[in-house]
């Protein structure tokens, strides 16, 4: 009898916002009376399509965002995210996703610019199927993170997989050196996602679980 072949990847990091957790709406509902508060410029509705096709740093250009306030408003944004926990919920097929995705052998971690409180809180009982989690990273710290969650997982960098929903994402990836998946259901523009060529790109939550718990013809 042949030994079982490998899977694409042993490793997968999700992000949270966008890709596992549909903050969209709330961020958008939210975002202006931060941008009062910090003294930034307002989203305007028609702008809001052309921010989802631009980088962060473009992005936080655009709204007139100075760099030393960045750790000011995430610290503020984590905690106002706890506090409408209620109001932001995992995108439906989420739950299927992560339990298929573990049953198949895959392990998951999760590195996110959220608090870990935040990501256990929101998901539930499925905390307890990450491996690993590194949160509270800066917009720009995810190669750190990803770094230091491989190290701890013990695996080689082709066996890893980053998937998340910005082009910083991808960025962070390729960084790092190990494969990139981005989602086309978050905060970025599918078009932006595709212009910087990540390895793999999800249409819909099923098509993770297609992908990562396909065998290797190589095996």
């Amino acid at each position: 009898m042949s030994p079982p072949r490998a899977l694409p990847y042993s490793l997968a990091i999700f992000d949270l916002d966008g890709t596992l957790v549909d903050s969209f709406p709330w961020f958008l509902h939210t975002i202006n009376d931060v941008a009062d508060r910090f003294g930034f410029r307002r989203v305007a509705d028609e702008d809001v399509e052309q921010l989802r096709h631009a980088p962060t740093r473009e992005i936080l250009g655009h709204l007139q965002v100075p760099p030393w306030k960045l750790p000011i408003i995430a610290r503020y944004m984590r905690r106002l995210k706890a506090e409408h926990a209620a109001d932001i919920p995992l995108f439906s097929g989420v739950e299927t996703m992560v339990r298929t995705l573990t049953a198949n052998g895959v392990r998951l971690a999760l590195v996110s610019s959220d608090s870990e409180a935040n990501a256990r809180q929101k998901l539930g009982d499925l905390a307890s199927l990450f491996s690993h989690f590194d949160c509270a990273a800066s917009l720009f710290g995810k190669p750190a993170k990803f770094r230091r969650v491989v190290r701890r997982a013990g695996v080689d960098l082709g066996q890893v997989i980053a998937i998340g929903d910005e082009v910083r994402d991808i960025e962070a990836a390729r960084a790092v050196g190990i494969a990139c998946g981005a989602v086309c259901w978050g905060y970025a523009a599918p078009a932006a996602l595709r212009a910087h060529g990540p390895d793999l790109t999800f249409e819909r939550i099923g098509d993770i679980v297609d992908e990562l718990c396909r065998v290797s013809s190589k095996a």
